[in-house]
């Protein structure tokens, strides 16, 4: 997993609350087996008529929001069922920050995991920067782990909180394997005492 130190993108607002797994990656999708490929999916039935056609007026199909990679949303973002598609769906688009004020928690833990840095604002802050990227096109926030610090180009600059453990992860890039890897050492000496313990039995 590739390490998360800092990012600056494009904000993408998807201005709605309870966005379920179901929106971020619809089940007809889910039959793929690999990781990758399902970001052209992504909110399928939001920015695709039934005959396959963009819908203008959904935000991330508008031509200022093309490449953003910082996602902007409302509150209890990935309800619903617990399908890890769904950050998949995020990442393979292009996103690698979510701000939102509140997530479901099989959503928030998926995201650690993917590699994916979700970060949880208050309401009124949320709404502040929903403001500041209506007002200007090609908005970009500048995201900073290592200090917990979310800023921009005109000086604003917000404090976030995240778990230490969750936030070392991201830095070093690791997921569950990755950390496991770490103690490969140990897990070979192990191995072989135990297949030399085995070849001594009587």
């Amino acid at each position: 997993m590739e390490a998360f130190k800092s990012h600056t993108g494009l904000v993408g607002p998807v201005d709605r609350v309870n966005v379920d797994t179901d929106a971020i990656i619809p089940k007809q999708f889910l039959k793929r087996i690999e990781r990758t490929g399902f970001g052209q999916f992504l909110f399928f039935e939001w920015r695709f008529t039934e005959g396959g056609e963009e819908i203008p007026d959904f935000n991330l199909n508008k031509p200022r929001y093309k490449g953003a990679s910082v996602l902007l949303s409302r509150a209890n973002f990935g309800c619903g069922s617990s399908r890890e598609h769904a950050p998949w769906a995020i990442q393979d688009y292009g996103f690698k920050v979510i701000i939102a004020p509140s997530y479901a928690d099989i959503f928030y833990n998926n995201c650690f995991k993917n590699g994916i840095l979700p970060i949880k604002l208050s309401e009124e802050q949320v709404e502040e920067l929903f403001q500041r990227t209506a007002g200007q096109e090609g908005y970009k926030l500048t995201v900073d782990l290592e200090n917990k610090i979310i800023s921009d180009e005109a000086g604003l600059s917000i404090p976030f909180d995240i778990d230490e453990h969750r936030r070392q992860f991201l830095l070093l890039g690791l997921d569950d394997i990755g950390l496991t890897l770490q103690h490969e050492d140990k897990i070979s000496d192990y191995e072989a005492a135990h297949v030399s313990r085995l070849g001594a039995r009587p």
